[in-house]
């Protein structure tokens, strides 16, 4: 079995190659640079790659995600007729999803056949005519999902979810409960809201950020410019991960001159730790246990007393959670735990952001952990 080095660091040199590469592939690389210098700008567009934040600093407002997302939307490659013709869905159904996408985008509505077991194209009317009797055969307006894709522009959406309203039904789920359904529940159970509630000026402001089971590095690259910039102004960041992501120990700006040509990097986390897979809910139990029983004064009981519901019951739980049971269920020490809750003191949580896979908690330095 070969053996992979690990890299020293991420970003640098090697994102920029990487968002070059996916332009050249595009077969359309003029037209793809004028697009990403566009990418969330004012007078531009959302890249379709994440749901990360918009801000106004640069004009190099995408990373190696957005740019690969930016340059298939826009891409030369097609497959049309004659690629159905030579690949039935048996056949097609055993290729990878990275294979399939590079083939091309489709040219013209296409018709499954299942007596051929092949795409087979269809004209515009036809496939209008097909959705429009699919549509008037419902008992209900509500036996139909209006489905959209994140990759879908805001302006379309829209003109979408009119349609669907005329038809009679607000049965419009998109990517995002398939993504957040589950966190946006627990979250209206827990904070209120089920979506992030700070901003991405928070992230300049905080004196700590704990990040759980996030790897922005691959996931959002673009978060890890705001991650840098926090822990180069001495934020303390605890990453919580039972992937060591590269980004998240040391991370290079592609917009910086030196990290981009030199070895040079920015350390990332103050504290990376990786516990058991579902491991954080008890870390963070341990958390709450070393606080409220080593650093009571950290907790804000008037905040608590106006503003959550069943904290006694929650504490009582937390001090009755032995050390030994945390150990076992988080995967990590003791010392680990106590140490990223040192970190809180005298601390305060003042937002809890949550647009992805797990918060990420953002603290500003007061008198009190809320």
């Amino acid at each position: 079995m070969s053996h992979i080095e690990k890299p020293a660091k991420a970003g640098g040199f090697s994102s920029l190659q990487s968002t070059m590469k996916q332009v050249l592939r595009s077969q359309k690389t003029k037209q793809n640079i004028k697009n990403l210098l566009r990418v969330n700008q004012t007078d531009g567009f959302d890249c379709p790659g994440c749901a990360w934040g918009d801000n106004d600093h640069g004009a190099f407002q995408f990373c190696e995600n957005g740019a690969k997302a930016v340059a298939w939307e826009s891409t030369g490659k097609t497959v049309g007729a004659d690629f159905f013709a030579n690949h039935s869905v048996r056949q097609l159904a055993t290729q990878s999803d990275y294979w399939l996408e590079y083939q091309g985008r489709l040219t013209e509505p296409m018709r499954y056949n299942p007596a051929t077991d092949h795409y087979e194209p269809i004209s515009w009317d036809e496939a209008f005519a097909l959705i429009a009797e699919q549509l008037k055969g419902l008992d209900s307006p509500d036996q139909v999902e209006f489905y959209t894709s994140g990759r879908a522009s805001n302006e379309a959406s829209y003109l979408y979810q009119l349609f669907g309203r005329l038809f009679g039904t607000n049965n419009f789920p998109d990517c995002s409960n398939m993504c957040h359904e589950a966190s946006g529940v627990a979250l209206i159970q827990s904070v209120g809201i089920g979506k992030g509630t700070v901003e991405l000026d928070d992230f300049d402001r905080a004196d700590a950020i704990f990040v759980y089971g996030q790897n922005p590095g691959t996931n959002h690259p673009r978060m890890m410019n705001a991650l840098r910039q926090a822990a180069r102004q001495g934020c303390k960041i605890v990453s919580f991960n039972n992937l060591k992501e590269v980004a998240l120990e040391r991370f290079a700006s592609p917009q910086s001159p030196l990290e981009l040509l030199t070895p040079a990097a920015t350390t990332i986390s103050h504290q990376y730790l990786t516990p058991k897979l579902g491991g954080d809910m008890a870390a963070m139990r341990g958390m709450a246990k070393y606080i409220l029983e080593e650093a009571p004064e950290a907790v804000d009981r008037d905040f608590i007393t106006r503003h959550t519901q069943h904290f006694d019951a929650y504490e009582l739980q937390v001090r009755a959670t032995g050390w030994a049971e945390i150990v076992q269920q988080s995967g990590l020490t003791q010392a680990e735990i106590v140490q990223a809750a040192r970190v809180l003191p005298p601390a305060a949580v003042s937002s809890v952001a949550g647009p992805w896979e797990s918060p990420s908690t953002c603290i500003r330095s007061t008198p009190y952990a809320r």
